[in-house]
């Protein structure tokens, strides 16, 4: 056999050999916030820290915060740092947003101005933590906007439960926040999911190609206090 047939044979081997092993994958960490001392514990943000030595470009794509029936929606959005966000203004009144301090510094209070139905104004926020949103027309209204230092994050449902979805294998620190509990924070590892291809990694595959998950989520079950 010549050399340049033996390497084609060597690679194809290699490439069979990829096609049946395990494939390292991103994972997922889900849990429940219990929160104490509270009504609920629906909106409540849970995120991974800053992970040393990495940086996160923030999305192309602008977040929007409506007002719309005299409310913020959402009431709390969580966006990656340098995101920036489109305020818009869908009720038949003007209003208007601004806010009286970033992460309890009130030397970035902004006042983005008040401008009728059907504008759009553009803000990008580069400085982590809460940003606490007002309407001097209408003092009723509050949301939030937080910014956090990595794109790994959730806001919990109506039960407290929450994914975050597509993180790399790692030891981190999960960090909550919440309009009326204290923050908290806990340590977390999160393994690599195996996915197997060529043969069924699960008993109960049906599927006759199968990439089937051999690894189950991480689980973080928190608890805030009020």
């Amino acid at each position: 056999m010549t050399r340049s047939k033996k390497n084609a044979v060597l690679s194809t081997a290699l490439i069979l050999v990829a096609s049946l092993t395990g494939l390292a994958q991103a994972g997922e960490v889900r849990g429940k916030v219990t929160a104490q001392g509270m009504s609920s514990s629906e909106s409540i943000v849970v995120f991974i820290d800053s992970i040393p030595g990495k940086t996160f470009p923030p999305p192309d794509l602008h977040a929007v915060v409506d007002q719309a029936r005299m409310e913020f929606v959402p009431h709390v959005l969580v966006i990656l740092k340098g995101t920036s966000v489109n305020f818009l203004n869908d009720d038949p009144v003007q209003h208007n947003v601004y806010w009286p301090a970033i992460n309890h510094d009130h030397k970035l209070a902004h006042n983005m101005g008040t401008w009728p139905q059907g504008i759009v104004r553009s803000f990008t926020f580069n400085v982590l933590g809460d940003v606490p949103l007002l309407c001097k027309v209408h003092p009723e209204m509050s949301g939030y906007v937080i910014v956090v230092p990595t794109p790994y994050f959730a806001i919990t449902d109506k039960d407290g439960n929450y994914t975050i979805k597509d993180v790399p294998p790692g030891q981190y620190t999960l960090k909550t926040w919440s309009e009326q509990a204290q923050s908290t924070t806990q340590a977390v590892t999160v393994k690599a999911e195996t996915v197997m291809r060529g043969r069924h990694a699960n008993a109960d595959c049906k599927c006759t190609d199968c990439c089937c998950s051999m690894a189950t989520a991480t689980n973080a079950n928190l608890t805030v206090k009020k």
